[in-house]
């Protein structure tokens, strides 16, 4: 591998820059010799520029909230919430990162890290996103490839409690696909659009983000889908990031209706969104 100067390596952290140089070759995403490998750039340019889109969310939420609570699903290593941290919230003073894990020993190395760097407003869960013990209000939900309907997860998560922003960057969206090819839908044309198995999995990857971003809005969310990072970082690159402004989006709902019924599917945002609707309204704050 080509030996990187100190220069080109501070213009590819970007956003990170900051960051101490212990935590990035910690998370291997610096060599011993503080060069990048191919993995590690593409892993440093998703976060950087997810960061980077975060920014305005994260300073939003600092201006209006003493403590705001960030919480990363579907965490794995924390490579998101550790770089947060260090270079947003640790330089703020305030504001707390919580990542929630379903494996317990990627929770237990990420709480010594943390432990490790005096991080002490960061703090670990291991579970489920739905039945993670988490403070009543959050602030930011954030999720970057977060598996399958794990992404859901957080989305209805978001919605539950009210968060002011969300920004989930979806990976393996791989329900809908499965349930287009059970999908009763009579019109001839729909069910040509998914005949075939490499266009049921690729509609379905597009159908799922657009029913996400359409639930965002039903649920008060003003919304914006854009691309996270160049093509050659990421294959799984659509970024869907929510602001909340609002309780409820009549004319949203009733695009993603007509979609539903179209396709003749009820995936797990869906599900979820129509299971809280004995929950009471979740209070603003």
């Amino acid at each position: 591998m080509k030996k990187t100067d100190a220069k080109d390596v501070a213009d590819e952290l970007g956003a990170l820059a900051s960051a101490p140089r212990a935590l990035l070759h910690d998370l291997h995403l610096l060599t011993r010799n503080g060069d990048l490998n191919a993995d590690a750039r593409r892993k440093i340019k998703q976060v950087s520029h997810l960061i980077t889109q975060l920014r305005p969310a994260l300073d939003d939420a600092l201006a209006r909230h003493d403590d705001p609570v960030i919480v990363d699903c579907g965490a794995g290593k924390s490579y998101l919430g550790f770089l947060l941290y260090a270079s947003v919230l640790g330089p703020a003073g305030r504001g707390t990162v919580i990542g929630v894990e379903a494996r317990p020993e990627l929770v237990e190395a990420s709480a010594a890290r943390a432990k490790s760097y005096g991080f002490d407003r960061m703090r670990f869960v291991s579970g489920t996103i739905e039945g993670a013990a988490l403070p009543d209000r959050i602030h930011v939900v954030v999720a970057l490839h977060a598996c399958d309907t794990a992404t859901d997860d957080a989305l209805a998560l978001a919605i539950r409690r009210s968060a002011d922003h969300v920004a989930v960057v979806p990976c393996c969206q791989a329900e809908v696909a499965r349930l287009l090819a059970d999908s009763p839908a009579d019109d001839p044309a729909t069910r040509a659009l998914y005949a075939h198995p490499w266009h049921r999995r690729e509609l379905g990857s597009h159908l799922t983000n657009v029913i996400r971003a359409l639930a965002l809005e039903a649920r008060g969310y003003q919304v914006t889908v854009t691309e996270l990072a160049g093509w050659e970082h990421s294959l799984k690159n659509e970024l869907i990031r929510g602001r909340r402004v609002g309780r409820f989006e009549r004319k949203a709902e009733e695009k993603l209706q007509a979609l539903l019924d179209r396709f003749q599917i009820r995936p797990a945002i869906v599900r979820a969104l129509e299971d809280d609707q004995g929950r009471p309204d979740p209070q603003a704050g």
